[in-house]
């Protein structure tokens, strides 16, 4: 196995080719991850067909088996050879995003991959167009330029801007900021472009509770954490964001800081992706100190210093469990966390979104990413509610368009339980 992208043979087109040759073998006569994603349904068949010699696949229909691949990171999760558990160290994942990257070396990168990689910058574009832009992302002819020049399908419910950024909003008011006590736990909030561009609401909440328990708050300079750039085998951008945020995060690091982040895949790239990408120590520092929102709030309870002074509130919630949550391998802390509530009953439903970043947005996987929520769906239907709850606002942007139901970040029920507002 060759997954060291500082190693020649990483990027060796035929090392690759043997490299996957082998894993794609044994997942063939596996057969666990079939549900999880169409890259294995095609695989499974396109074996079948070559009368079980995985050598005897087309090119084309592996190349289609990269491209199905969203990277929701469930047949890792699921899968029993991963490294350091078996000695056939599969990571069919990261052998997909090998195989993006060795192939972009000689692609160029499409304006597509250019636009949806950069999520900040479409943020800062689109909050100073308000209210325009936002009038303009539901106009029918606007949304067909929008899909022909930078492949955002023209059906895909778009998030909404914001003139004033949450980063903006939170300097202005973490300055305010009273002395903490001295015991008090240091967090930097680390916003990610959604909370940051699209979703202000969730990190004032977030700030809200934070605060509300006495923790030492602090929102630092950040990038965008590269995994929609990584997504399309953007090496070379996704290293810049990294090390920009390596730069901006260390210090707090150093001076023990938690770097908290309020959305799972933007807490994955740093936790399991840094040190990957990157040999810098400062990676392996900053992937020990990123926790998930919740989970740090289930820590600072862990310690003694969650304050539990919640309101009851007698509702049912439907709880989806998103992907790159699940990767992190750190339990249901959201689930943990809200039923804390008094009154609050919490149904974990445990299915994929099909969003996943860019790959519900793109217009040649957009049909693709819809039909995959449809389980999520009646799952939900399935487990009856007054809320639908995600740590995901993508996710969140995935169940609404299929289902029509408004979903909740769990730090906003958190945050109305306490009976805070965003002022506090």
């Amino acid at each position: 196995m060759t997954l060291d992208v500082h190693s020649k043979k990483f990027w060796d087109p035929e090392a690759l080719r043997e490299e996957t040759y082998r894993v794609h073998h044994i997942c063939a006569e596996c057969r666990l991850c079939f549900k999880f994603c169409d890259s294995f349904p095609v695989l499974f068949k396109a074996v079948d067909s070559a009368d079980g010699d995985v050598r005897q696949v087309t090119q084309a229909t592996l190349d289609q088996v990269v491209d199905l691949c969203f990277q929701c990171k469930l047949c890792y999760v699921n899968c029993p050879y991963t490294p350091g558990q078996h000695e056939w160290n599969i990571d069919f994942p990261r052998l997909m995003l090998r195989s993006v990257m060795v192939r972009k070396k000689s692609e160029p990168h499409t304006l597509q991959d250019r636009f949806l990689g950069n999520p900040d910058f479409a943020g800062k574009l689109g909050g100073m167009g308000v209210p325009m832009s936002n009038w303009a992302n539901r106009l029918a002819p606007f949304r067909a330029i929008l899909e022909g020049v930078i492949g955002v399908h023209r059906k895909r419910n778009l998030p909404l801007f914001h003139r004033t950024s949450f980063l903006s909003w939170a300097r202005k008011k973490l300055r305010r900021n009273p002395n903490p006590p001295a015991e008090a736990e240091k967090a930097a909030f680390f916003a990610t472009c959604a909370i940051n561009h699209n979703w202000p609401e969730v990190g004032k909440s977030a700030v809200a509770v934070l605060r509300h328990n006495q923790v030492e708050l602090v929102a630092p300079q950040m990038r965008c954490c590269g995994m929609p750039a990584l997504e399309s085998g953007d090496l070379d951008t996704t290293r810049q964001y990294l090390n920009e945020n390596l730069d901006n995060l260390t210090t707090l690091v150093e001076a023990g800081y938690k770097i908290v982040v309020p959305q799972p895949t933007c807490g994955y790239m740093l936790k399991q992706e840094y040190p990957w990408l990157s040999d810098d120590p400062r990676a392996k520092q900053l992937s020990a100190a990123t926790m998930d929102l919740c989970e740090y709030l289930m820590w600072l309870k862990e310690r003694g210093k969650l304050k539990t002074d919640f309101k009851e509130t007698k509702q049912t919630l439907a709880y989806h469990l998103p992907c790159h949550l699940k990767a992190q391998n750190i339990g249901w802390k959201s689930r943990d966390l809200m039923q804390l509530i008094p009154g609050t009953r919490v149904r974990v439903v445990d299915r994929c979104s099909g969003m996943d970043g860019t790959f519900g947005m793109k217009k040649q996987s957009f049909d693709d990413s819809l039909k995959l929520a449809d389980k999520l769906l009646v799952d939900i239907d399935q487990a009856p509610a007054d809320r639908v709850i995600s740590d995901c606002t993508l996710a969140g942007l995935q169940i609404h368009q299929r289902g029509g139901r408004t979903v909740t970040h769990p730090i906003e029920i958190v945050r109305e339980a306490y009976g805070l507002d965003f002022e506090v």
